[in-house]
């Protein structure tokens, strides 16, 4: 049975949650498993962005876990990236 790693954080808590699992188990499917949902009450498995290893799933229901798989949740970005970098260089001017 695999061993999997379920990981999620803000800024004020982090958390990495090891699950075993059977089988041919997916991705969403783990993440319900794991109980991380208690911890973090505003994670919604069914409409959260997951990566394996930082590398973006794009049907976590249908991608199927292997042995060691790190499950990473993803937080809504607060602001664009590229608008962050331009309101940084605009306050060094």
């Amino acid at each position: 049975m695999p061993h999997v790693e379920i990981a999620y954080a803000r800024p004020d808590k982090q958390e990495i949650v090891p699950v075993v699992v059977p089988e041919g188990t997916t991705a969403l499917e783990a993440v319900k498993l794991s109980g991380i949902v208690g911890i973090f009450p505003e994670v919604d498995p069914d409409d959260i962005d997951m990566g394996i290893f930082g590398k973006v799933i794009k049907d976590p229901g249908a991608h199927q876990l292997r042995d060691g798989d790190r499950v990473e949740l993803y937080r809504p970005l607060k602001i664009d990236p590229k608008q962050a970098r331009l309101n940084r260089a605009k306050k060094k001017s």
